[in-house]
């Protein structure tokens, strides 16, 4: 890349970063030194290959998805909850709000992992294990009653039947006269996770992948960012890669 174009990026950068809210906080190393915002090349200076790096904020977002980084504001700490029936894992949820948890993080039960009703025959001993059973958009009301879905961020860790759990999750928004397009959170949607690690899978890797736009990963990332611009449609989880010892390129 040349300088007059890595000069105009950080001229992007800068305006959207001046125009960003910033946390009042001390931002120096442990030896009292300041850090800057952001870090680039010399001025009047060409580097190759930086269309790679990029500034904050933009693509390829190799630095973050915002012009702040953490200066804007730090990290989502969300605790993982989900056990017994969706009225039962509703008063936990905001029990976390409550002591000031900043997010939620949704654990689902197998038989709902595995697209399965909790009446199923083969969700017998696991209904409510390790995770809440939500078998329709009633239970999902249930799950996040007298939460204000447009005002918290909400992650599922749901791989195979994300789509309708997606669309539950939706519809309960809905109810409660949210705009969909304020939501916020992610779906994790990783089926590599699925099939190489934890083994929930429905079936094999390629029909969720997005080749040629056919994928079931595409059709949430084409519907995700329209209506639901703040949701994001995929999450990849690389820490089950690792607990098996794949090779590090498999790693999100």
């Amino acid at each position: 890349m040349d300088a007059d174009e890595i000069a105009a990026g950080r001229a992007r950068w800068q305006a959207r970063y001046d125009a960003a809210r910033k946390r009042d906080a001390d931002f120096t190393t442990l030896s009292g030194m300041p850090v800057e915002p952001v870090y680039g090349p010399p001025e009047d200076t060409a580097y190759p290959g930086f269309e790679r790096i990029g500034w904050p904020g933009e693509f390829p977002y190799t630095r973050g998805l915002y012009p702040t980084g953490y200066r804007g504001r730090t990290w989502t700490i969300r605790q993982f909850a989900g056990f017994g029936n969706a009225r039962q894992t509703n008063e936990r949820y905001k029990m976390i709000l409550g002591a000031g948890g900043g997010g939620l993080s949704v654990a689902f039960d197998m038989p709902t992992l595995m697209g399965r009703d909790s009446d199923d025959p083969q969700s017998l001993g696991e209904v409510g294990h390790c995770g809440v059973a939500v078998d329709s958009a009633a239970d999902m009301e249930v799950l996040f009653d007298g939460i204000d879905l447009a005002g918290v961020t909400t992650s599922m860790t749901i791989s195979g039947p994300a789509v309708p759990v997606f669309c539950m999750y939706l519809v309960a928004a809905e109810r409660q006269g949210a705009d969909l397009s304020t939501l916020d959170g992610t779906l994790q949607t990783d089926i590599f996770k699925e099939y190489i690690a934890q083994k929930e899978w429905l079936f094999d890797p390629e029909p969720h992948r997005p080749v040629g736009g056919a994928g079931r990963q595409a059709h949430l990332l084409r519907a995700g960012p329209g209506a639901e611009p703040g949701t994001g449609a995929v999450r990849l989880d690389g820490r089950p890669h690792a607990a098996v010892r794949r090779p590090a390129r498999h790693h999100s």
